[in-house]
């Protein structure tokens, strides 16, 4: 059943990298295998060979936790070619319930990163404040317009899968920014290997080599960094509220109509606003249902 559930983890994590403004990193948190997660990719190094070549591959595969590492990027995949197709037409047909329902989900999730903070001083405070103004200052931030060229592709892939393994950040997001989120999703939905493994490329370079960064915060000051990633997860949720509405569009690379720039507006400044329907109760139901997913998470986790 453990295997299982790594698997489940996965695809949670995979459904959340695919949406802009939800991250990997805080499902990750939340179920208890973050510390794991890190600590196997982190052991990816020219060390290895060493032990390879001494104990042979089954030592090796068991001193990075292979297995785990398998089954979980196996449920990653598999949620974010399954569900590629699934997230995208909930984002263009239901915007306001699929958001309001990954709005409950931080929000409860924030509650769970202070909950691990084991000792509170003005310098954790500082940090939530510091977190919160610097994922703000992403969110509103003008979207770039790369052009999908192999090299993009690879240092988009390379930065993308940084976000991802940071609970607040989310990978997808800064996919958007770069003006590369269109490509790689079109790219998952019409399994385009040569694009996808280019993309896989840059996330393996950049993923074996944040994660030492990152392990290395996380032992000697993890106070710290946690509430400066709770805060990067606090200053998105500008990004993540339900009623919005677009004062600018732009053409992306299939030639549609995409949202440049946007507002947040009331529910019912958004009915006014844009003569649409705010579904108030529908959000409500969502948002529930995102703190009761989290919640149920963080109780199997800690009953484990």
């Amino acid at each position: 059943m453990s295997k299982l559930f790594t698997f489940l983890k996965g695809m949670a994590m995979g459904a959340a990298d695919v949406v802009p403004g939800v991250s990997g990193g805080t499902i990750a948190f939340i179920t208890g295998i973050y510390d794991t997660l890190l600590e196997s990719i982190r052991r990816i190094n020219p060390s290895l060979l060493k032990i390879w070549r001494e104990k042979g591959f089954s030592a090796a595969f068991e001193h990075i936790n292979g297995g785990f590492l398998i089954l979980l990027f196996g449920g990653i995949l598999t949620s974010i070619f399954t569900l590629a197709r699934v997230i995208t037409w909930m984002l263009n047909t239901h915007p306001i319930p699929l958001w309001s329902f990954f709005f409950g989900l931080i929000i409860i999730s924030v509650i769970h990163m202070f909950k691990q903070v084991e000792n509170w001083r003005i310098s954790r405070i500082i940090s939530v404040f510091a977190g919160a103004a610097f994922a703000y200052g992403i969110t509103v931030l003008h979207p770039l317009h790369l052009e999908p060229t192999s090299l993009n592709i690879l240092l988009a892939g390379s930065i993308a899968i940084c976000a991802m393994i940071l609970p607040g950040i989310s990978g997808s997001f800064i996919l958007l920014l770069l003006g590369m989120y269109a490509p790689v999703l079109a790219a998952a939905k019409s399994l385009d290997i040569a694009t996808l493994a280019l993309f896989a490329t840059g996330c393996i370079i950049g993923l074996l080599t944040f994660s030492h960064v990152l392990s290395w915060v996380l032992r000697n000051y993890r106070d710290i960094a946690l509430t400066f990633l709770t805060g990067l997860m606090i200053g998105t949720l500008s990004k993540i509220w339900p009623w919005k509405e677009t004062l600018t569009w732009r053409t992306n690379s299939s030639g549609n109509q995409v949202p440049l720039l946007e507002q947040n507006l009331s529910p019912f400044s958004f009915e006014h606003a844009t003569g649409q329907p705010a579904l108030l109760g529908y959000a409500v139901i969502a948002m529930i249902l995102g703190i009761g997913l989290v919640w149920g998470l963080e109780k199997f986790a800690s009953d484990k």
